[in-house]
Formats: structure tokens, C-alpha cells, sequence
């Protein structure tokens, strides 16, 4: 399904899309990035908050390590400040980044188990969709947080993987 090559490349490509997002967060004012703007995480924090702790939570269950604290439900209140969004984005990329470049393709073979506070129950799904979910679910909020800069204003970051620089 997925191999440690795809892994690195999308560790790279949510490196440099965090990267470019890190850029604007830096810019924008606390009222920016906190304003409601109907997504399905409120606002453009909200969504990059509830990103991160996803991303925390995949590499809790994929590594090894604790959850990030807080309910599912309360994941866009996990990071209410956009430094502390930044210096934290930059940490879990790093660890990804760690991650899947000691990955060998028997890493993603089999099964995952966990319990899901979600479900309230242990949920088991192959390695290898865990993994292809964590970097879709990245690239599926940054394209909500893509649509709210857009709408507000701001000059969005280049998205297209396809011009992605070598060196990231």
C-alpha cells in the first residue's frame, strides 16, 4: 500500500506546508487567527490547533509516547496562542520528520490498536491506513485553513506537493 519513501515524502511535503503556514500565523494578529469563520473547527487557530493534536496523537499511537492532554472535542482550544502554535508545529514536524526516517517496510505491516476516546472503545486498522490517515487528515485541515486565509485576505501558501523544493 504505502512505502517508508511515500512516508518521507509526505513528512517532507507537511513540513514545508507548516513551514510556509508558520510564515502567516507570524503575521496575523491574535484576533485573526482566533475570529470564527464557520469551518468545522471555528477558526483558522482552531483548525491548526485541532492539526496538531491530531498529528500528537497519530505519533502517540505510531511511536510510542503520551496523548496530548484534552478531549477530542476540545482539540481546537489545544494551542490558543499562534507562537506557541509555531514553536509546537515545529517540534511534532521534527518528530515526524525523526519518525518516518527509521521507517523499513515491515514498520508498516499489520495491525494498530488503540482505544479511541471517540468510540469509547479499542478500534485495530492495518499500520499502513493509520499512517496514509495522518498525512491525508494534514492536508485535508491545511485545505480548510488554505480556504479561510483566502477568504480572509491573506496570501495562502503555495500547496501543489508537485513544487515542492528539493531541499525541505
Amino acid at each position: 500500500m504505502i512505502t517508508p519513501d511515500y512516508c518521507i515524502m509526505m513528512a517532507r511535503y507537511n513540513t514545508w506546508q507548516n513551514n510556509q503556514l508558520i510564515d502567516v500565523v507570524n503575521v496575523m494578529t491574535a484576533a485573526e487567527l482566533s475570529l470564527d469563520r464557520g469551518a468545522f473547527f471555528g477558526s483558522i487557530l482552531g483548525t491548526l490547533s485541532h492539526l496538531l493534536w491530531g498529528d500528537l496523537a497519530w505519533m502517540s499511537r505510531l511511536e510510542g509516547g503520551q496523548m496530548p492532554k484534552g478531549l477530542l472535542a476540545e482539540t481546537d482550544k489545544y494551542i490558543q496562542i499562534g507562537a506557541d502554535w509555531c514553536g509546537e508545529r515545529e517540534h511534532t514536524d521534527s518528530r515526524i520528520r525523526r519518525w518516518v526516517d527509521q521507517l523499513e517496510d515491515a514498520d508498516l505491516q499489520g495491525d494498530l490498536t488503540w482505544f479511541s476516546s471517540a468510540s469509547k472503545c479499542d478500534v485495530t486498522r492495518p499500520k499502513a491506513v493509520c499512517v496514509a490517515h495522518m498525512f491525508n487528515h494534514q492536508t485535508h485541515h491545511r485545505g480548510q485553513v488554505h480556504a479561510m486565509l483566502t477568504a480572509a485576505g491573506e496570501t495562502a501558501p503555495v500547496s501543489d506537493i508537485v513544487f515542492m523544493p528539493e531541499d525541505i
